[in-house]
């Protein structure tokens, strides 16, 4: 495929976890809660997480912002549902290495989250893409300190 086609594409996953968001809303109040923002450009975020037994087993957030934050975060969310907290949080660290166009593990398959490559061309966007991701690692690293 194409350079081009791939950015299209890219362009339409982005496009479509923004138009519909997946996840969206609050969890009840048994969740863990993690309220972050982005002053830089006014992104922010309120991420909601069911834990159980080392589990992340929902994910749900609400907020404003640009379509890059907006639709990182609906992918995060369906990214670590059913992954235990060890896993989040590695998909986590190769989420971030990917932003800062380092090298990462290709042996998992990111899904949806791959069309997010592109951000680490534009460094002013970084900040975006990565804020859904940054809650749910102070969330869960907050959660295995308690």
């Amino acid at each position: 495929m194409s350079s081009n086609n791939l950015d299209t594409l890219y362009r339409q996953v982005i496009m479509d976890h923004y138009k519909n968001p997946r996840n969206r809303g609050i969890l009840d109040e048994n969740s863990l809660t993690i309220n972050m923002n982005n002053p830089t450009c006014g992104d922010r975020i309120q991420l909601t997480l069911k834990l159980d037994e080392g589990k992340v087993v929902d994910a749900k957030f609400e907020g404003e912002g640009c379509s890059i934050s907006m639709s990182s975060a609906s992918m995060m969310t369906q990214a670590v549902k059913g992954k235990n907290v060890e896993e989040a949080l590695k998909l986590s660290k190769i989420f971030s290495e990917m932003m800062q166009g380092k090298e990462y593990e290709d042996d998992i398959d990111l899904g949806d989250i791959e069309a997010l490559q592109g951000v680490s061309k534009f460094p002013a966007r970084i900040k975006c893409a990565t804020l859904a991701w940054k809650a749910m690692e102070k969330g869960l690293k907050e959660e295995e300190q308690q």
